[in-house]
Parts: structure tokens; sequence; C-alpha cells
């Protein structure tokens, strides 16, 4: 599974908004690797930001 599928799957399993930091350290991914991967997710609204800075998959 390559990183994009790793972050997505985080936030679907995620039961709360999560910051990209707390993706980077549950997942393993590269802290910058994981703010370009949300970039996208964000660019196709696949995640929305509830409050500033964390982020959860768009329902």
């Amino acid at each position: 599974m390559d990183n994009y599928q790793v972050v997505l799957e985080f936030f679907k399993n995620a039961e709360k908004p999560v910051s990209a930091g707390e993706v980077a350290t549950a997942t393993g991914i590269d802290r910058k690797e994981v703010d370009k991967i949300m970039a996208k997710l964000k660019k196709e609204e696949a995640i929305v930001s509830p409050k500033r800075c964390y982020w959860e998959i768009k329902k």
C-alpha cells in the first residue's frame, strides 16, 4: 500500500479530528510527505477541517 492509501485509511479509521503531526507519528510516514498527501486530500475534498489544524474524513 502506498503512503497516500495509508494516510487515507488512517483518516477513515480515526475516531476524532487529527493533526498532521499525529498522522505522521501514527503511520510512521515523514511529516513532509504527510503534508503533501494531506494537501492532495484537501484539494480532492476528501478531508475537512472542523477546527484549526485538525482534519477528518469528509462525511
